[in-house]
């Protein structure tokens, strides 16, 4: 018995559009936005309300300078019923994350793809000059693919 490929049949040309589709096509624009100020109460209400686990803290001049997330809040609800301290007057400044990766609305769609694999993150703030412009998650990463049809790659086939 001889030995087999593992190479799936390539179907169709690939089409060099795919190549060029960036994260600015596929981001998010509408998007949730957290202030260092804003109270833990404040932001779990909207992470609640919007239906989402997570977003970016930015200054008055739209620079990302953290992310919170759900675990970040349930830190903190976890630390006030410790020290018996209420939550209303706690900012969420302490408790977010400050080290924030960022994606380049310039990046292609495969690249981004490996980015999410090897960082293990959910969702990316998009930066240009310095200021957010939009949100890439899996999600969006995923549903870009679905129109690209993986089998051949070409957009919309």
């Amino acid at each position: 018995m001889g030995i087999k490929s593992f190479q799936g049949n390539h179907v169709g040309k690939a089409n060099k559009k795919a190549e060029k589709i960036t994260v600015k096509d596929c981001m998010s624009k509408n998007m949730v936005l957290f202030t260092k100020d804003q109270s833990v109460i404040e932001v779990v209400e909207k992470l609640i309300k919007h239906r989402i686990s997570g977003g970016p803290v930015v200054d008055k001049h739209k620079h990302v300078i953290g992310v919170i997330s759900e675990g970040d809040c349930i830190k903190q609800i976890s630390e006030s019923r410790y020290y018996n301290m209420p939550m209303e007057d706690t900012s969420i400044e302490k408790y977010m994350s400050k080290e924030v990766d960022t994606m380049s609305p310039e990046i292609n769609l495969f690249d981004a793809a490996n980015r999410f694999l090897v960082s293990k993150r959910r969702r990316f703030p998009v930066v240009e000059n310095d200021k957010i412009i939009g949100i890439v998650s899996q999600n969006d990463i995923l549903r870009t693919a679905l129109y690209l049809k993986g089998s051949s790659w070409k957009y919309g086939v």
